[in-house]
Protein backbone atom coordinates (compact mmCIF):
# COMPACT_ATOMS: atom_id res chain seq x y z
CA UNK A 1 0.00 0.00 0.00
CA UNK A 2 0.85 3.67 -0.64
CA UNK A 3 2.30 6.25 2.21
CA UNK A 4 -1.46 6.04 3.95
CA UNK A 5 -0.92 9.90 4.91
CA UNK A 6 -2.22 12.92 2.32
CA UNK A 7 1.09 14.71 2.10
CA UNK A 8 1.15 17.90 0.06
CA UNK A 9 5.03 17.81 -0.79
CA UNK A 10 4.03 14.50 -3.04
CA UNK A 11 0.18 14.58 -3.63
CA UNK A 12 -1.18 13.33 -6.77
CA UNK A 13 -4.29 11.44 -6.53
CA UNK A 14 -3.06 8.72 -9.41
CA UNK A 15 -6.69 7.07 -8.48
CA UNK A 16 -8.59 9.68 -10.63
CA UNK A 17 -9.45 11.46 -14.06
CA UNK A 18 -6.47 13.88 -15.47
CA UNK A 19 -8.46 17.01 -14.74
CA UNK A 20 -9.58 15.88 -11.32
CA UNK A 21 -6.05 15.12 -10.88
CA UNK A 22 -5.21 18.90 -11.80
CA UNK A 23 -7.78 20.92 -9.83
CA UNK A 24 -7.00 18.71 -6.57
CA UNK A 25 -3.48 19.89 -6.90
CA UNK A 26 -3.94 23.63 -7.84
CA UNK A 27 -5.97 23.54 -4.81
CA UNK A 28 -2.77 22.25 -2.90
CA UNK A 29 -0.61 24.39 -4.35
CA UNK A 30 -2.82 27.49 -3.65
CA UNK A 31 -2.54 26.78 0.09
CA UNK A 32 0.93 26.14 0.04
CA UNK A 33 1.78 29.29 -1.77
CA UNK A 34 -0.40 31.14 0.44
CA UNK A 35 1.49 29.75 3.62
CA UNK A 36 1.44 28.94 6.66
CA UNK A 37 1.77 32.48 8.31
CA UNK A 38 -1.30 33.24 6.68
CA UNK A 39 -3.24 30.47 7.59
CA UNK A 40 -2.80 30.87 10.80
CA UNK A 41 -3.28 34.46 11.30
CA UNK A 42 -6.42 34.68 9.08
CA UNK A 43 -7.95 31.76 11.26
CA UNK A 44 -6.50 34.06 14.12
CA UNK A 45 -7.84 37.28 13.13
CA UNK A 46 -11.42 35.89 11.63
CA UNK A 47 -10.15 36.87 8.19
CA UNK A 48 -12.80 35.82 5.93
CA UNK A 49 -11.47 33.65 3.21
CA UNK A 50 -12.13 35.51 0.36
CA UNK A 51 -9.13 34.76 -1.50
CA UNK A 52 -9.97 30.95 -1.22
CA UNK A 53 -13.62 31.73 -2.57
CA UNK A 54 -11.51 33.95 -5.50
CA UNK A 55 -9.23 30.84 -6.46
CA UNK A 56 -12.62 28.57 -6.31
CA UNK A 57 -14.24 31.24 -8.46
CA UNK A 58 -11.99 31.29 -10.89
CA UNK A 59 -10.22 27.53 -11.42
CA UNK A 60 -13.81 26.16 -11.53
CA UNK A 61 -13.24 23.77 -8.90
CA UNK A 62 -16.83 24.12 -7.02
CA UNK A 63 -18.74 24.16 -10.74
CA UNK A 64 -16.83 20.96 -11.67
CA UNK A 65 -17.15 19.02 -8.50
CA UNK A 66 -20.64 20.34 -7.52
CA UNK A 67 -22.17 19.92 -10.73
CA UNK A 68 -24.18 16.67 -11.98
CA UNK A 69 -23.43 15.74 -14.84
CA UNK A 70 -26.76 16.31 -16.18
CA UNK A 71 -26.88 19.89 -15.49
CA UNK A 72 -23.27 20.39 -16.92
CA UNK A 73 -23.87 21.33 -20.44
CA UNK A 74 -21.48 18.71 -21.57
CA UNK A 75 -18.73 19.36 -19.89
CA UNK A 76 -16.82 16.01 -19.10
CA UNK A 77 -15.34 17.98 -15.97
CA UNK A 78 -18.93 18.42 -14.33
CA UNK A 79 -19.70 15.66 -12.47
CA UNK A 80 -21.08 14.58 -8.74
CA UNK A 81 -18.56 11.66 -8.23
CA UNK A 82 -18.31 10.95 -4.53
CA UNK A 83 -14.74 9.89 -4.95
CA UNK A 84 -13.20 12.52 -6.12
CA UNK A 85 -15.60 14.82 -3.38
CA UNK A 86 -13.80 13.25 -1.04
CA UNK A 87 -10.45 13.89 -1.82
CA UNK A 88 -11.58 17.60 -2.02
CA UNK A 89 -12.76 17.30 1.61
CA UNK A 90 -10.16 15.66 3.18
CA UNK A 91 -7.87 18.55 1.07
CA UNK A 92 -9.99 21.53 2.58
CA UNK A 93 -9.89 19.62 5.91
CA UNK A 94 -6.35 19.48 6.45
CA UNK A 95 -5.74 23.24 5.58
CA UNK A 96 -8.82 24.23 7.80
CA UNK A 97 -11.95 23.79 8.57
CA UNK A 98 -13.07 27.02 7.24
CA UNK A 99 -12.10 25.98 3.98
CA UNK A 100 -13.76 22.87 4.31
CA UNK A 101 -17.17 24.21 5.37
CA UNK A 102 -17.79 26.57 2.90
CA UNK A 103 -17.46 23.79 0.62
CA UNK A 104 -19.91 21.28 2.76
CA UNK A 105 -22.42 23.65 3.05
CA UNK A 106 -22.69 24.72 -0.40
CA UNK A 107 -23.26 20.91 -1.02
CA UNK A 108 -25.97 20.67 1.51
CA UNK A 109 -27.45 24.10 -0.54
CA UNK A 110 -27.54 22.12 -3.89
CA UNK A 111 -28.57 18.76 -1.94
CA UNK A 112 -32.69 20.32 -2.51
CA UNK A 113 -32.04 21.75 -6.17
CA UNK A 114 -30.35 18.68 -7.84
CA UNK A 115 -33.20 16.49 -6.24
CA UNK A 116 -35.77 18.52 -7.91
CA UNK A 117 -37.45 18.49 -11.18
CA UNK A 118 -37.62 22.47 -11.39
CA UNK A 119 -35.35 23.13 -14.72
CA UNK A 120 -34.97 26.73 -14.24
CA UNK A 121 -34.06 25.94 -10.96
CA UNK A 122 -31.27 23.71 -12.00
CA UNK A 123 -30.57 25.40 -14.63
CA UNK A 124 -30.13 29.43 -12.52
CA UNK A 125 -28.00 26.98 -9.56
CA UNK A 126 -25.32 25.49 -12.48
CA UNK A 127 -25.07 29.10 -13.64
CA UNK A 128 -24.38 30.19 -10.13
CA UNK A 129 -21.31 28.07 -9.62
CA UNK A 130 -19.91 28.74 -13.16
CA UNK A 131 -19.83 32.32 -12.07
CA UNK A 132 -18.26 30.92 -8.41
CA UNK A 133 -20.96 31.09 -6.19
CA UNK A 134 -21.47 29.43 -3.40
CA UNK A 135 -24.54 27.94 -1.72
CA UNK A 136 -26.17 27.74 1.95
CA UNK A 137 -29.04 25.18 3.17
CA UNK A 138 -31.42 26.52 5.26
CA UNK A 139 -33.13 24.43 7.28
CA UNK A 140 -31.98 25.06 11.07
CA UNK A 141 -34.25 27.15 13.15
CA UNK A 142 -32.66 28.78 16.90
CA UNK A 143 -35.75 27.83 18.32
CA UNK A 144 -36.08 24.22 17.14
CA UNK A 145 -32.30 23.14 15.45
CA UNK A 146 -32.80 21.03 12.38
CA UNK A 147 -36.17 19.64 13.95
CA UNK A 148 -37.85 20.19 10.38
CA UNK A 149 -41.63 19.45 11.76
CA UNK A 150 -41.39 22.50 13.87
CA UNK A 151 -40.65 25.02 11.08
CA UNK A 152 -41.61 28.49 12.07
CA UNK A 153 -40.75 29.61 8.49
CA UNK A 154 -43.94 30.37 7.06
CA UNK A 155 -45.20 30.64 3.55
CA UNK A 156 -48.56 32.57 2.78
CA UNK A 157 -49.66 32.02 -1.11
CA UNK A 158 -49.71 35.50 -2.66
CA UNK A 159 -52.73 34.78 -4.87
CA UNK A 160 -50.38 34.37 -8.14
CA UNK A 161 -48.89 31.12 -8.18
CA UNK A 162 -46.35 31.89 -5.31
CA UNK A 163 -46.18 32.50 -1.83
CA UNK A 164 -44.70 35.41 0.74
CA UNK A 165 -42.42 33.77 3.07
CA UNK A 166 -41.75 35.36 6.54
CA UNK A 167 -39.44 34.19 9.03
CA UNK A 168 -36.15 32.89 10.48
CA UNK A 169 -33.28 30.63 9.64
CA UNK A 170 -30.30 30.39 12.01
CA UNK A 171 -26.69 28.25 11.87
CA UNK A 172 -26.61 29.00 8.38
CA UNK A 173 -23.27 28.70 6.58
CA UNK A 174 -22.38 30.89 3.45
CA UNK A 175 -25.54 32.79 4.50
CA UNK A 176 -23.56 36.10 4.56
CA UNK A 177 -22.96 35.89 0.56
CA UNK A 178 -25.12 32.87 -1.12
CA UNK A 179 -25.91 33.00 -4.57
CA UNK A 180 -28.58 30.51 -3.73
CA UNK A 181 -29.79 29.42 -0.30
CA UNK A 182 -32.54 26.56 0.03
CA UNK A 183 -34.91 27.39 2.28
CA UNK A 184 -36.98 24.37 4.41
CA UNK A 185 -40.88 26.24 5.43
CA UNK A 186 -44.39 25.41 5.62
CA UNK A 187 -47.42 26.64 4.41
CA UNK A 188 -49.60 28.97 7.05
CA UNK A 189 -52.91 27.23 4.89
CA UNK A 190 -51.84 23.57 4.90
CA UNK A 191 -51.79 21.72 7.82
CA UNK A 192 -49.07 18.64 8.35
CA UNK A 193 -46.29 17.08 6.13
CA UNK A 194 -48.70 18.13 2.68
CA UNK A 195 -47.27 21.64 3.90
CA UNK A 196 -44.08 21.41 3.53
CA UNK A 197 -41.98 23.49 1.03
CA UNK A 198 -38.54 23.92 0.25
CA UNK A 199 -37.74 27.41 -1.91
CA UNK A 200 -34.39 28.52 -3.47
CA UNK A 201 -34.00 32.24 -2.05
CA UNK A 202 -30.65 34.89 -2.45
CA UNK A 203 -29.17 36.50 0.04
CA UNK A 204 -28.80 39.42 -2.17
CA UNK A 205 -32.19 40.30 -1.98
CA UNK A 206 -33.82 43.42 -0.31
CA UNK A 207 -36.28 41.22 1.54
CA UNK A 208 -33.44 39.22 2.91
CA UNK A 209 -32.13 40.16 6.43
CA UNK A 210 -28.69 38.67 7.68
CA UNK A 211 -28.46 38.76 11.28
CA UNK A 212 -24.92 38.78 12.28
CA UNK A 213 -22.78 35.61 12.61
CA UNK A 214 -23.25 33.20 15.28
CA UNK A 215 -20.09 31.79 16.10
CA UNK A 216 -16.83 33.39 17.14
CA UNK A 217 -14.56 31.95 14.01
CA UNK A 218 -13.20 32.71 10.62
CA UNK A 219 -16.44 31.19 8.96
CA UNK A 220 -19.76 33.14 8.87
CA UNK A 221 -22.17 30.88 10.15
CA UNK A 222 -25.29 33.15 9.66
CA UNK A 223 -28.35 34.00 11.08
CA UNK A 224 -30.69 35.66 8.81
CA UNK A 225 -34.56 36.45 8.13
CA UNK A 226 -36.94 36.51 5.25
CA UNK A 227 -39.42 39.72 5.70
CA UNK A 228 -42.49 39.02 3.05
CA UNK A 229 -39.95 37.41 0.59
CA UNK A 230 -41.44 36.66 -2.56
CA UNK A 231 -41.24 33.04 -3.74
CA UNK A 232 -41.88 32.50 -7.13
CA UNK A 233 -43.80 29.31 -8.32
CA UNK A 234 -39.89 28.62 -10.08
CA UNK A 235 -38.31 29.21 -6.86
CA UNK A 236 -40.30 26.23 -5.34
CA UNK A 237 -38.09 22.71 -5.41
CA UNK A 238 -40.41 20.87 -3.48
CA UNK A 239 -43.74 20.45 -1.91
CA UNK A 240 -45.65 18.47 0.90
CA UNK A 241 -43.94 14.79 1.75
CA UNK A 242 -40.87 15.26 -0.53
CA UNK A 243 -39.88 18.34 0.68
CA UNK A 244 -39.45 16.42 4.28
CA UNK A 245 -37.63 13.39 1.81
CA UNK A 246 -35.80 16.02 -0.32
CA UNK A 247 -34.32 17.77 3.63
CA UNK A 248 -33.23 14.02 5.17
CA UNK A 249 -31.61 12.84 1.50
CA UNK A 250 -29.84 15.87 1.59
CA UNK A 251 -28.04 15.86 4.81
CA UNK A 252 -27.29 11.91 3.80
CA UNK A 253 -25.41 13.41 0.80
CA UNK A 254 -23.62 15.90 2.92
CA UNK A 255 -22.81 14.47 5.78
CA UNK A 256 -20.86 12.17 4.24
CA UNK A 257 -17.96 15.06 4.01
CA UNK A 258 -17.28 15.21 7.82
CA UNK A 259 -15.41 11.92 7.88
CA UNK A 260 -12.81 13.17 5.59
CA UNK A 261 -12.75 16.71 6.83
CA UNK A 262 -11.74 15.15 9.82
CA UNK A 263 -9.14 12.74 8.64
CA UNK A 264 -7.57 15.81 6.87
CA UNK A 265 -7.21 17.35 10.30
CA UNK A 266 -5.80 15.03 11.80
CA UNK A 267 -3.70 14.19 9.49
CA UNK A 268 -1.95 17.74 8.97
CA UNK A 269 -2.26 17.79 12.80
CA UNK A 270 0.00 14.61 13.16
CA UNK A 271 2.69 15.67 11.04
CA UNK A 272 3.33 18.73 12.79
CA UNK A 273 3.41 16.59 16.57
CA UNK A 274 5.23 13.79 15.58
CA UNK A 275 7.90 16.32 13.90
CA UNK A 276 7.80 18.76 17.48
CA UNK A 277 7.90 15.40 19.44
CA UNK A 278 10.85 13.46 17.78
CA UNK A 279 12.77 16.96 17.82
CA UNK A 280 12.85 17.49 21.58
CA UNK A 281 14.53 16.57 24.10
CA UNK A 282 13.73 15.99 27.64
CA UNK A 283 15.69 14.51 30.47
CA UNK A 284 18.45 14.30 28.33
CA UNK A 285 16.14 11.94 26.23
CA UNK A 286 14.73 12.39 23.01
CA UNK A 287 10.66 12.57 23.61
CA UNK A 288 9.78 9.92 21.42
CA UNK A 289 11.95 7.55 23.53
CA UNK A 290 9.10 7.39 26.02
CA UNK A 291 7.51 4.54 25.60
CA UNK A 292 4.19 6.09 26.56
CA UNK A 293 4.84 8.96 24.00
CA UNK A 294 5.32 5.50 21.21
CA UNK A 295 2.27 4.17 22.37
CA UNK A 296 -0.06 7.31 22.20
CA UNK A 297 1.78 7.83 18.80
CA UNK A 298 1.28 4.29 17.40
CA UNK A 299 -2.24 4.49 18.77
CA UNK A 300 -3.01 7.78 16.43
CA UNK A 301 -1.79 6.87 13.48
CA UNK A 302 -3.38 3.43 13.77
CA UNK A 303 -6.52 4.87 14.66
CA UNK A 304 -6.26 7.59 11.68
CA UNK A 305 -5.39 4.95 9.16
CA UNK A 306 -8.44 3.31 10.20
CA UNK A 307 -10.56 6.80 9.71
CA UNK A 308 -9.11 6.31 6.15
CA UNK A 309 -9.87 2.64 5.43
CA UNK A 310 -13.11 2.88 6.94
CA UNK A 311 -14.22 5.96 4.49
CA UNK A 312 -12.61 4.92 1.80
CA UNK A 313 -14.39 1.82 1.27
CA UNK A 314 -17.32 3.39 2.35
CA UNK A 315 -16.98 5.15 -0.72
CA UNK A 316 -17.60 2.23 -3.23
CA UNK A 317 -21.08 1.71 -1.63
CA UNK A 318 -21.97 5.52 -1.95
CA UNK A 319 -21.18 4.95 -5.58
CA UNK A 320 -22.78 1.63 -5.94
CA UNK A 321 -26.29 2.56 -4.28
CA UNK A 322 -29.46 2.02 -6.46
CA UNK A 323 -32.99 1.26 -5.16
CA UNK A 324 -32.20 -2.57 -4.44
CA UNK A 325 -28.77 -1.66 -2.35
CA UNK A 326 -29.02 0.68 0.29
CA UNK A 327 -26.83 -0.44 2.48
CA UNK A 328 -24.96 3.11 2.18
CA UNK A 329 -27.58 4.09 4.32
CA UNK A 330 -25.84 2.37 7.85
CA UNK A 331 -22.33 3.05 6.36
CA UNK A 332 -23.04 6.95 5.94
CA UNK A 333 -23.99 7.80 9.63
CA UNK A 334 -21.00 5.26 10.76
CA UNK A 335 -18.38 7.68 8.72
CA UNK A 336 -20.52 10.42 10.56
CA UNK A 337 -20.50 9.00 14.18
CA UNK A 338 -17.60 6.15 14.48
CA UNK A 339 -14.72 8.61 11.89
CA UNK A 340 -15.12 11.97 13.38
CA UNK A 341 -15.32 10.81 17.16
CA UNK A 342 -12.27 8.48 16.10
CA UNK A 343 -10.74 11.95 14.95
CA UNK A 344 -10.91 13.48 18.25
CA UNK A 345 -9.71 10.61 20.06
CA UNK A 346 -6.26 11.35 17.76
CA UNK A 347 -6.23 14.47 18.33
CA UNK A 348 -6.40 14.26 22.33
CA UNK A 349 -3.65 11.43 21.74
CA UNK A 350 -1.01 13.71 19.79
CA UNK A 351 -2.20 16.57 22.43
CA UNK A 352 -1.31 14.09 25.53
CA UNK A 353 2.66 14.04 23.68
CA UNK A 354 3.10 17.87 22.57
CA UNK A 355 0.81 19.45 25.27
CA UNK A 356 1.75 22.82 26.15
CA UNK A 357 2.48 23.34 22.27
CA UNK A 358 -0.72 22.52 20.92
CA UNK A 359 -1.56 25.85 22.61
CA UNK A 360 0.57 28.26 20.54
CA UNK A 361 -0.82 30.77 18.16
CA UNK A 362 1.30 29.92 15.28
CA UNK A 363 0.62 26.51 15.02
CA UNK A 364 -1.76 23.98 13.00
CA UNK A 365 -2.34 22.34 16.13
CA UNK A 366 -4.16 24.88 17.86
CA UNK A 367 -6.68 25.17 15.05
CA UNK A 368 -6.76 21.45 14.68
CA UNK A 369 -7.58 20.65 18.48
CA UNK A 370 -10.50 23.18 18.41
CA UNK A 371 -12.17 22.42 15.17
CA UNK A 372 -11.64 18.82 15.67
CA UNK A 373 -14.69 18.84 17.99
CA UNK A 374 -17.34 20.41 15.39
CA UNK A 375 -17.55 17.73 13.06
CA UNK A 376 -19.11 15.08 15.67
CA UNK A 377 -22.13 18.10 16.25
CA UNK A 378 -22.94 18.63 12.67
CA UNK A 379 -25.53 16.88 10.42
CA UNK A 380 -26.87 15.45 13.35
CA UNK A 381 -25.54 14.32 16.77
CA UNK A 382 -23.31 11.29 17.30
CA UNK A 383 -26.27 10.07 19.66
CA UNK A 384 -28.78 11.09 16.71
CA UNK A 385 -26.41 9.19 14.41
CA UNK A 386 -25.88 5.84 16.43
CA UNK A 387 -29.53 5.63 17.28
CA UNK A 388 -29.88 5.60 13.70
CA UNK A 389 -27.58 2.71 13.18
CA UNK A 390 -29.29 0.78 15.36
CA UNK A 391 -32.14 0.29 13.24
CA UNK A 392 -29.70 -1.90 10.57
CA UNK A 393 -28.53 -4.07 13.96
CA UNK A 394 -30.63 -7.14 12.95
CA UNK A 395 -30.44 -7.10 9.34
CA UNK A 396 -26.81 -6.84 9.81
CA UNK A 397 -25.59 -9.61 12.08
CA UNK A 398 -28.46 -11.81 11.79
CA UNK A 399 -30.37 -11.82 8.39
CA UNK A 400 -27.35 -11.79 5.49
CA UNK A 401 -28.37 -11.58 1.79
CA UNK A 402 -26.62 -12.34 -1.35
CA UNK A 403 -24.76 -9.71 -3.31
CA UNK A 404 -22.73 -9.25 -6.01
CA UNK A 405 -19.06 -7.64 -4.83
CA UNK A 406 -18.70 -3.75 -4.41
CA UNK A 407 -15.46 -3.23 -6.29
CA UNK A 408 -13.05 -0.26 -6.03
CA UNK A 409 -14.73 3.03 -7.51
CA UNK A 410 -12.24 5.19 -8.84
CA UNK A 411 -14.28 5.78 -11.85
CA UNK A 412 -15.21 8.93 -13.58
CA UNK A 413 -18.99 8.41 -13.21
CA UNK A 414 -21.85 10.74 -12.07
CA UNK A 415 -23.33 9.58 -9.08
CA UNK A 416 -27.09 10.83 -9.74
CA UNK A 417 -28.90 7.97 -7.74
CA UNK A 418 -28.03 10.38 -4.87
CA UNK A 419 -30.36 12.59 -5.70
CA UNK A 420 -32.94 10.18 -6.49
CA UNK A 421 -33.10 8.17 -3.33
CA UNK A 422 -36.64 8.28 -2.97
CA UNK A 423 -38.73 8.15 0.46
CA UNK A 424 -36.34 8.57 3.55
CA UNK A 425 -37.83 5.12 5.30
CA UNK A 426 -38.03 1.71 5.03
CA UNK A 427 -34.17 1.63 6.91
CA UNK A 428 -35.13 -1.54 9.17
CA UNK A 429 -35.99 -3.48 5.91
CA UNK A 430 -32.60 -3.02 4.78
CA UNK A 431 -30.61 -6.12 3.93
CA UNK A 432 -26.07 -6.55 4.05
CA UNK A 433 -23.96 -8.82 2.68
CA UNK A 434 -22.70 -11.46 5.42
CA UNK A 435 -20.15 -9.72 7.78
CA UNK A 436 -18.39 -12.52 8.73
CA UNK A 437 -16.93 -12.84 4.88
CA UNK A 438 -14.49 -10.09 5.53
CA UNK A 439 -13.42 -11.41 9.09
CA UNK A 440 -12.60 -15.04 7.76
CA UNK A 441 -10.54 -13.52 4.93
CA UNK A 442 -8.39 -12.56 7.97
CA UNK A 443 -8.52 -14.92 10.71
CA UNK A 444 -4.74 -15.07 10.09
CA UNK A 445 -4.32 -11.83 11.75
CA UNK A 446 -3.80 -12.13 15.59
CA UNK A 447 -6.00 -9.32 16.83
CA UNK A 448 -8.67 -9.53 13.70
CA UNK A 449 -9.11 -13.51 15.49
CA UNK A 450 -9.53 -11.73 19.30
CA UNK A 451 -11.84 -8.68 17.96
CA UNK A 452 -13.97 -11.94 15.87
CA UNK A 453 -14.62 -13.27 19.08
CA UNK A 454 -16.14 -10.64 20.44
CA UNK A 455 -17.75 -9.87 17.64
CA UNK A 456 -19.31 -13.58 18.08
CA UNK A 457 -19.99 -12.90 21.45
CA UNK A 458 -21.88 -9.84 20.32
CA UNK A 459 -25.05 -11.79 18.41
CA UNK A 460 -24.87 -14.23 21.57
CA UNK A 461 -25.90 -11.81 23.49
CA UNK A 462 -28.56 -10.51 21.39
CA UNK A 463 -29.51 -14.15 20.44
CA UNK A 464 -30.01 -14.90 24.52
CA UNK A 465 -30.25 -11.74 26.29
CA UNK A 466 -32.08 -9.43 23.91
CA UNK A 467 -32.81 -6.34 25.01
CA UNK A 468 -36.66 -5.84 26.51
CA UNK A 469 -39.54 -3.62 25.65
CA UNK A 470 -38.75 -1.42 28.79
CA UNK A 471 -34.93 -1.41 27.63
CA UNK A 472 -35.65 -0.40 24.04
CA UNK A 473 -37.15 2.38 25.33
CA UNK A 474 -33.99 3.28 27.29
CA UNK A 475 -31.95 5.45 24.69
CA UNK A 476 -29.03 5.71 27.44
CA UNK A 477 -28.88 1.77 27.30
CA UNK A 478 -29.14 1.29 23.35
CA UNK A 479 -26.84 3.56 22.55
CA UNK A 480 -24.18 1.61 24.64
CA UNK A 481 -25.05 -1.08 22.75
CA UNK A 482 -25.18 0.70 19.81
CA UNK A 483 -21.19 1.26 19.98
CA UNK A 484 -20.67 -2.07 20.60
CA UNK A 485 -22.53 -2.95 17.18
CA UNK A 486 -21.32 -0.21 15.42
CA UNK A 487 -17.32 -1.40 15.91
CA UNK A 488 -18.14 -4.83 14.22
CA UNK A 489 -19.59 -2.61 10.98
CA UNK A 490 -16.05 -0.36 11.54
CA UNK A 491 -13.74 -3.49 11.78
CA UNK A 492 -15.49 -5.16 8.36
CA UNK A 493 -15.08 -2.08 6.14
CA UNK A 494 -11.48 -1.79 7.23
CA UNK A 495 -11.26 -5.43 6.55
CA UNK A 496 -12.37 -4.93 3.01
CA UNK A 497 -10.11 -1.77 2.30
CA UNK A 498 -7.39 -3.34 4.28
CA UNK A 499 -7.46 -6.05 1.48
CA UNK A 500 -8.05 -4.02 -1.68
CA UNK A 501 -5.36 -2.14 -0.97
CA UNK A 502 -2.66 -4.35 0.51
CA UNK A 503 -2.53 -2.90 3.79
CA UNK A 504 1.02 -3.80 5.70
CA UNK A 505 -0.10 -6.49 7.94
CA UNK A 506 1.46 -5.20 10.88
CA UNK A 507 -0.39 -2.30 10.91
CA UNK A 508 -3.75 -4.17 10.14
CA UNK A 509 -2.99 -5.74 13.48
CA UNK A 510 -2.42 -2.88 15.30
CA UNK A 511 -5.55 -1.48 14.11
CA UNK A 512 -7.55 -4.36 15.36
CA UNK A 513 -5.40 -4.30 18.79
CA UNK A 514 -7.31 -0.95 19.52
CA UNK A 515 -10.24 -2.37 18.26
CA UNK A 516 -10.10 -5.37 21.03
CA UNK A 517 -9.94 -2.90 23.42
CA UNK A 518 -12.37 -0.31 22.57
CA UNK A 519 -15.03 -3.39 22.38
CA UNK A 520 -13.98 -3.93 26.06
CA UNK A 521 -14.11 -0.20 26.77
CA UNK A 522 -17.78 -0.04 25.90
CA UNK A 523 -19.02 -3.82 27.53
CA UNK A 524 -17.38 -2.60 30.36
CA UNK A 525 -20.05 0.49 29.90
CA UNK A 526 -22.86 -1.47 29.44
CA UNK A 527 -21.89 -3.44 32.22
CA UNK A 528 -22.45 -0.23 34.33
CA UNK A 529 -25.71 1.17 33.13
CA UNK A 530 -28.87 0.88 35.05
CA UNK A 531 -30.86 -0.60 32.85
CA UNK A 532 -28.59 -3.92 32.18
CA UNK A 533 -29.71 -7.07 33.73
CA UNK A 534 -27.35 -9.40 35.30
CA UNK A 535 -26.82 -11.77 33.00
CA UNK A 536 -26.36 -8.56 30.30
CA UNK A 537 -23.50 -7.78 32.89
CA UNK A 538 -22.17 -10.92 33.32
CA UNK A 539 -22.09 -11.25 29.15
CA UNK A 540 -20.53 -8.12 29.60
CA UNK A 541 -17.70 -9.33 31.64
CA UNK A 542 -16.44 -11.66 29.56
CA UNK A 543 -15.80 -9.57 26.81
CA UNK A 544 -13.27 -7.91 28.74
CA UNK A 545 -10.05 -9.33 26.41
CA UNK A 546 -6.59 -8.48 26.26
CA UNK A 547 -5.62 -7.88 22.38
CA UNK A 548 -2.71 -10.39 21.50
CA UNK A 549 0.50 -8.36 22.33
CA UNK A 550 3.59 -8.44 19.50
CA UNK A 551 6.34 -5.97 20.53
CA UNK A 552 8.29 -6.89 17.55
CA UNK A 553 4.82 -5.66 15.32
CA UNK A 554 4.47 -2.75 17.16
CA UNK A 555 8.22 -1.55 16.58
CA UNK A 556 7.63 -1.93 13.47
CA UNK A 557 4.69 -0.31 13.50
CA UNK A 558 6.31 2.70 15.35
CA UNK A 559 9.03 3.09 12.68
CA UNK A 560 6.29 3.98 10.09
CA UNK A 561 4.89 7.15 12.73
CA UNK A 562 8.68 7.79 13.58
CA UNK A 563 9.13 8.23 9.46
CA UNK A 564 6.62 11.11 9.73
CA UNK A 565 9.01 13.20 11.11
CA UNK A 566 9.79 16.05 8.70
CA UNK A 567 7.92 14.55 6.11
CA UNK A 568 6.11 17.48 5.71
CA UNK A 569 5.83 20.74 6.67
CA UNK A 570 3.71 23.30 5.39
CA UNK A 571 5.33 26.38 3.71
CA UNK A 572 6.07 29.20 5.57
Amino acid sequence: MADPLLNPRTYDPAHLDSESRRLLRATVDFFEQRGKKVLVDSYNDHTWYGDFLDFAAKSGLFAAFCTPAADGAGDPAKRWDTARNAALSEVLGFYGLGYWYTWQVTVLGLGPVWQSDNAAARARAATLLDAGHVMAFGLSERSHGADIYSTDMLLTPDGEGGFRATGGKYYIGNGNVAGLVSVFGRRADVDGPDGYVFFAADSRHPAYHLVRNVVNAQMYVSEFRLEDYPVRAEDVLHTGKAAFDAALNTVNVGKFNLCTASIGICEHAMYEAVTHAHNRVLYGRRVTDFPHVRRELTDAYARLVAMKLFSDRAVDYFRSAGPDDRRYLLFNPMTKMKVTTEGEKVVDLLWDVIAAKGFEADTYFDKAARDIRGLPKLEGTVHVNLALILKFMANYLFRPAEFPPVPTRHDPADDEFLFRQGPARGLGAIRFHDWRAAYDAHAGVPNVARFREQADGLCALLAAHAPSEEQQRDLDFLLALGQLFALVVYGQLILEQAALTGLDADLLDEIFDILVRDFSGHATELHGKAATTDAQAAWALTQVRRPVADPQRTARVWSQVEALSGAYEMNP
